[in-house]
C-alpha cells in the first residue's frame, strides 16, 4: 500500500512539472524567437513516472518588423500547449483522488486493527 502511495506522489510532482513547462510555453508564446519546451511522461524503469523535457528547435514564423527587418516569432502552439495543460490537471486530480482513496483504505484498517 505504501508503494501505491509513492506512486501517487511521483505522479502528482510529474504533473505538476508537465503543468510548469505548458505554462512557461504559453506565457513565452509571443516573445520573439522563443522556443517550446516539450514534457513527455516516460517510466523510470522501476514502474514510476518520470518527466523528460526536450527543446523543441523548429523555428517560428517570420514577420516582418515596422523597420523592415525580418524576426521570428515564438514556435508554441497555443492549441497544443492548453491541450497538454488539460492533459496535466487531469493527471494531477487523478493522483489526488487515488491518495484520498488510499487515505481512507488505510483509516479503515487502522479502525479494524482498534
Amino acid at each position: 500500500m505504501i508503494s501505491g502511495i509513492g506512486a501517487s506522489l511521483a505522479g502528482l510532482a510529474v504533473f505538476e512539472k508537465k503543468l510548469s513547462v505548458a505554462a512557461n510555453n504559453i506565457a513565452n508564446s509571443n516573445t520573439s524567437g522563443y522556443k517550446k519546451t516539450e514534457s513527455v511522461i516516460t517510466d523510470d524503469g522501476s514502474g514510476l513516472p518520470e518527466l523528460s523535457l526536450k527543446q523543441v528547435d523548429t523555428p517560428g514564423p517570420l514577420v516582418q518588423e515596422a523597420d523592415g527587418k525580418m524576426s521570428e516569432q515564438s514556435n508554441v502552439d497555443l492549441a497544443e500547449e492548453l491541450t497538454q495543460s488539460i492533459v496535466a490537471q487531469r493527471g494531477y486530480q487523478a493522483n489526488i483522488k487515488a491518495l484520498q482513496a488510499q487515505n481512507d483504505m488505510l483509516g479503515k484498517a487502522l479502525d479494524i486493527l482498534v
